[in-house]
């Protein structure tokens, strides 16, 4: 590594600019295919489509001269090698890796289209790295893939969350206090027009989330503390819901209960204490301004780090139609952004991969309609 350049310049803008307009078109399929793979890990179909695709952007790269790309892809090409021989199964780490690796160059390509040079020792570690766990044995395949992930983000990889097994070992006595929870969700939302679909759309944001950062939140818990995170807004006036603009001293003495309302329910409901505490929690933030206990760093938990991104984000749609203004996804993105005390910065980034990862397939997000 110590003859690669510390920086790169684009020299030939027009080269650059056909690369980035191809990556564009190639990186959207790529994340599909890497997602369908994980379900189904022994597609041939799917493997070599992948890897062609890797083949032909790794060649435009030179042909753009954009070599100092080339090692990454490389990389990427050659785990997938060891997955087609059989060597290795495709598998959630690997996913994650590649995934990763993809981001990087993209995001590595956005910053030279701004800046027309970048900085380039980060990406010269990442390649690196992934050379070194295209070489490696398969029964030390995760912890190498760990000690990437770890060395490049500076975290730690949660282990995946065997989501399958909890569902089938899913006692009836959850089942229904899951039914009961989302009851109570749909009554909050025939409250108002504008709640109408909002459960649905903070469950599939935070369940995105959570997959993407390792299942590092109890997703059943999770699932009831969306349900019943805001259940205690209910026992407050419906004007107080709906307000523009600032509270008063009365009025945020008021809402500042209803966290406590919901957490009570579920702390009285054995098996829920996690969630319980996920949804008393959701409205205090890392700077120690939230409420109700004005808690901050590490003295909240993951949960509600995570509810308190997917409820802003639902609120700040909410805002952008009520002052009838267009309801852009990346305003709201980029307003969560700017709340740099606020939101947890590991989770913010967790949830700008969900936000781009689903308009790059293509899915979107149901907030937007």
């Amino acid at each position: 590594m110590a003859n690669l350049p510390a920086y790169y310049r684009i020299e030939d803008e027009e080269s650059f600019t056909d690369f980035q307009n191809a990556l564009e078109d190639y990186a959207p399929r790529i994340a599909h295919l890497l997602s369908a793979l994980r379900q189904k890990p022994g597609d041939s179909a799917l493997l070599g489509e992948l890897m062609r695709l890797l083949h032909t952007i790794k060649g435009d790269a030179g042909l753009c001269r954009l070599g100092f790309v080339a090692p990454l892809l490389h990389g990427m090409e050659e785990v997938l090698v060891r997955v087609r021989s059989g060597e290795l199964l495709f598998s959630y780490n690997i996913e994650q890796v590649l995934f990763l690796a993809l981001d990087r160059l993209e995001l590595l390509m956005q910053t030279l289209e701004l800046h027309s040079e970048a900085m380039l020792a980060d990406f010269h570690l990442l390649c690196h790295e992934l050379a070194q766990v295209a070489q490696t044995p398969p029964a030390a395949l995760d912890g190498a893939i760990a000690h990437l992930i770890e060395t490049v983000t500076g975290y730690k990889p949660v282990v995946p969350y065997q989501a399958d097994a909890e569902a089938a070992a899913l006692s009836a006595s959850q089942r229904d206090d899951l039914r009961l929870f989302h009851q109570l969700a749909m009554q909050f939302e025939q409250r108002s027009l504008l709640f109408q679909g909002r459960t649905e759309r903070n469950l599939l944001l935070a369940r995105a989330c959570n997959e993407a950062a390792g299942f590092a939140v109890n997703p059943l818990q999770l699932e009831a503390a969306i349900y019943l995170h805001d259940l205690g807004m209910m026992f407050l006036p419906e004007a107080l819901w709906l307000k523009q603009g600032r509270l008063s001293e009365e009025e945020r003495a008021q809402l500042v209960h209803h966290p406590q309302w919901g957490a009570e329910l579920l702390a009285r409901m054995a098996g829920w204490e996690e969630a319980a505490l996920m949804v008393r929690q959701h409205h205090e933030r890392l700077d120690g301004k939230g409420y109700p206990a004005g808690l901050g760093g590490d003295s909240i938990c993951d949960g509600a780090r995570l509810i308190a991104i997917v409820d802003a984000f639902e609120a700040v749609i909410l805002k952008h139609s009520q002052r009838q203004q267009a309801r852009s996804l990346l305003r709201a993105v980029a307003e969560l952004n700017a709340c740099e005390s606020q939101f947890d910065r590991r989770w913010i980034g967790h949830f700008n991969a969900v936000v781009h990862q689903r308009i790059a397939s293509g899915e979107g997000l149901p907030h937007i309609r």
